[in-house]
């Protein structure tokens, strides 16, 4: 497998996450509010969501961290350098900030599930807003790619 194929598929993944989670928050979510009843509206989004969340944790996440380990070996990082300046220590942050949004992405989870749609929509926008500091991070690393 090429590395080019490699950092597509790890763009790929991350760029269907991001845009899954920003159509379900601007595309989906508003005219379902409009358009469903609340019970209704409430068994839709759930059934959404937990099909998204399977799709996460059995394609999504793991396309991620696999492409993302060889990607970062391939640049010669190691745990001990996450701190160097430059590519590393943006990719340091990447992950920091990433694993923040699994985090509120399991919190969203947890309190969806639980009926405590405050906390559920607080978790989704950290998550939400989270994701997209990741990729905003990411576009800092290509620029330090070599060809």
């Amino acid at each position: 497998m090429t590395w080019a194929v490699i950092r597509f598929l790890h763009v790929l993944g991350a760029a269907l996450w991001v845009g899954g989670q920003l159509t379900l928050t601007l595309v989906v979510l508003p005219p379902a509010r409009r358009a469903l009843a609340a019970e209704g509206r409430t068994e839709l989004l759930r059934a959404v969501g937990r099909r998204f969340a399977v799709i996460t944790m059995a394609v999504f996440l793991p396309i991620q961290v696999i492409t993302g380990v060889l990607l970062a070996a391939r640049h010669g990082v190691t745990w001990g350098s996450l701190w160097e300046p430059g590519y590393n220590r943006v990719l340091a942050a990447k992950l920091l900030l990433f694993t923040v949004v699994m985090i509120a992405t399991a919190v969203h989870g947890i309190t969806q599930a639980k009926g405590r749609s405050a906390w559920s929509r607080a978790a989704t926008l950290v998550a939400l807003v989270g994701s997209v500091g990741v990729v905003l991070l990411a576009t800092g690393l290509v620029e330090g790619l070599a060809p």
